[in-house]
C-alpha cells in the first residue's frame, strides 16, 4: 500500500511536469526563465521548495535528532538571513534581469550596471557548474538513503528514481515545468511533516506528554546550546554565523533565477509575503518533528542519524501514510535537483555557448542529470557535508557580488574575481581546520570577500 501512495504522487509530479510543457515556447527565454511570466505564489512557493530540500528531511533531522533544540539557531539563521537579503537584494535581482535579458545566473552579475565580464562569468559558471552538481548529487543521496530504510530497496535504487523523473519533464518543459512541479511538490512536503507531527504527538498521549517525554531525554536536548557551546557568547557565535547560510541565498543560482523569473518586478513584496510565511510554517514543524524523532528511535551507536525521519515514519505510520512521507520526501528532493540541473544546463548553454535551441539544451540537461546521478552513487560523504559545503561555496563567492551589485556598485573585473577566491579559499581554509564545528565557514568567507571589496575599492579609487 504504500508503494502504490507513492507512486501516486511520484505520477502527479511527472504529469504537472509534461502538462507544463503545452504553455512553453519554442525559445531559449521560455525554457531558461519561464517566459518571465510566472505569477508571485508560484514564484514563491517554487522558491521554498527549491531552497527548503531533501536536505531539510534527511540531513537536518538528523542534526536536530543528535543535538536537539541547538539545532533552532540553525533554522534561525535559514530564515532570518534569507530575510535580510530578501530586503536588499531580490526586488533589484528581477529589475537587472528585464534590464538585461540575462538567461543565466552569471550572465546577470557580469553584466550588471553595463558592460560584460567575460571572465567573471565563466568564473561563475566553472564553480556553478562544480557545487551545484555535487548539491544534486547530495539530493538524490537523500533519496536513495529514504527508499532504502522505507522500503528496503538499495539505496542506488532511489537515486536512479529521482534521475528518471526528473529528466522526464525537464527535458522538455525547461524551468516552468520545473516551477510548476515545485509548486505541487511544496504541498507534498508541508502535508508530510504535519501528517508525522500529528501521529507523533498522539503516540506521545498528547501536547502535555510530548514536551514531558522530550524533556526526559536528557538534561541538555531541549536546551539552547549553552551546556553544548561552552558559553552564551560561544553560542551567540554559533547562530550569528549561521544567519549568513541564510543570507547565502544570494549566492545560489538555483533558487535566485526563480525571483528572476517572476512576471512583474512590482510584485516582488507580494511573492515575499507568500515565501516567507510558508518557510516559517515549514522550518517550525521541521523543528518539531526533528525532535520527535528521538523519542521514538534509540539512540545507538551505529544508528546513522540521517535515517531518522524515515525510520520515524515506518514506525508510527500505517502503510499508505508511508507512501505519502516518501512522496514529500521525494518531492524536496526533486524540486531542487530539477533547479540545480537546469541552472546547470543554462551555464554551459548560454554563459559557455555551448549549445542553442530547445534539443541543445535538453541534450545538455542529460548530460548534467547524468554526471550529478554518478557523483550520487560514487560519493561517500553524508548529504549533510555535501550540502552545507555546496551552499557555502556557493554563498561566499557568488553572493556578496550579488551584494554588493545590488547596493549600487560596480568593482572592476579584477577586484570581482579576488572577491571570489577569497570566499572560496577562507571557507575552504575555515573547514579544513575544523573551526566550522563554532562557527558556520559562511560568516568568515562572505566577509572576507566583502572586507576585500572595500580594500580594493580603496586601491582602485586612488
Amino acid at each position: 500500500m504504500e508503494i502504490l501512495a507513492f507512486i501516486v504522487f511520484l505520477a502527479l509530479f511527472t504529469f504537472v511536469g509534461i502538462m507544463s510543457a503545452r504553455k512553453q515556447s519554442a525559445n531559449d527565454i521560455d525554457y531558461l526563465m519561464a517566459g518571465r511570466d510566472v505569477s508571485p505564489l508560484l514564484t514563491a512557493l517554487s522558491a521554498a521548495a527549491t531552497k527548503y530540500s531533501g536536505y531539510m528531511f534527511i540531513a537536518l533531522m538528523g542534526y536536530i535528532y543528535t543535538y536537539g533544540l541547538s539545532a533552532i539557531w540553525l533554522i534561525f539563521g535559514f530564515l532570518f538571513g534569507d530575510l535580510v537579503a530578501f530586503f536588499f537584494v531580490h526586488a533589484r535581482v528581477r529589475e537587472q534581469a528585464e534590464k538585461s535579458n540575462a538567461l543565466s545566473f552569471a550572465d546577470l552579475i557580469s553584466r550588471w550596471h553595463g558592460g560584460d565580464y567575460k571572465k567573471l562569468r565563466a568564473v561563475i559558471g566553472v564553480i556553478s557548474l562544480i557545487f551545484l552538481s555535487t548539491y544534486a548529487a547530495a539530493q538524490f543521496s537523500a533519496g536513495g538513503k529514504a527508499l532504502q530504510v522505507l522500503f528496503g530497496w538499495h539505496f542506488n535504487v532511489g537515486i536512479i528514481i529521482g534521475a528518471l523523473l526528473i529528466l522526464s519533464y525537464c527535458l522538455t518543459g525547461g524551468l516552468r515545468a520545473s516551477i510548476w512541479t515545485d509548486a505541487v511538490q511544496s504541498v507534498v512536503m508541508m502535508l508530510a511533516l504535519i501528517i508525522l507531527l500529528v501521529a507523533s504527538v498522539n503516540a506521545a498521549g498528547g501536547v502535555m506528554s510530548f514536551g514531558e517525554k522530550l524533556n526526559d531525554i536528557s538534561p541538555a536536548y531541549l536546551s539552547l546550546g549553552v551546556e553544548r557551546f561552552g558559553s552564551v557568547g560561544a553560542t551567540a557565535l554559533f547562530a550569528f554565523g549561521w544567519l549568513f547560510n541564510g543570507l547565502g541565498v544570494t549566492g545560489q543560482p538555483h533558487v535566485m533565477v526563480r525571483f528572476m523569473a517572476l512576471d512583474q518586478p512590482a510584485n516582488m513584496s507580494k511573492t515575499g509575503i507568500y515565501y516567507f510565511s510558508w518557510s516559517a510554517l515549514f522550518l517550525a514543524l521541521v523543528l518539531l518533528v526533528g525532535l520527535a524523532t528521538r523519542l521514538f528511535i534509540d539512540n545507538t551507536a551505529n544508528f546513522d542519524a540521517e535515517l531518522a525521519l524515515p525510520m520515524l515514519a515506518k514506525n508510527l505510520l500505517p502503510a499508505f501514510s508511508v507512501g505519502i512521507i516518501m512522496g514529500g520526501i521525494f518531492a524536496a528532493v526533486m524540486s531542487t535537483t530539477d533547479s540545480q540541473i537546469l541552472s546547470c544546463s543554462a551555464v554551459i548553454s548560454e554563459d559557455f555557448k555551448l549549445g542553442k535551441g530547445k534539443h541543445a539544451k535538453a541534450w545538455i540537461t542529460l548530460a548534467v542529470t547524468i554526471v550529478s546521478l554518478c557523483i550520487a552513487l560514487f560519493a561517500s560523504a553524508s548529504v549533510f557535508t555535501l550540502v552545507i559545503l555546496a551552499w557555502s561555496a556557493l554563498a561566499c563567492t557568488i553572493g556578496p557580488l550579488v551584494l554588493v551589485h545590488a547596493l549600487g556598485k560596480r568593482p572592476p573585473q579584477w577586484l570581482t574575481l579576488v572577491m571570489m577566491a577569497t570566499g572560496l579559499i577562507t571557507i575552504l581554509a575555515w573547514r579544513g581546520v575544523g573551526l566550522n564545528v563554532h562557527v558556520y565557514e559562511a560568516l568568515p568567507g562572505f566577509i572576507a570577500a566583502l572586507l576585500v571589496f572595500w580594500l580594493g575599492s580603496l586601491v582602485s579609487s586612488r
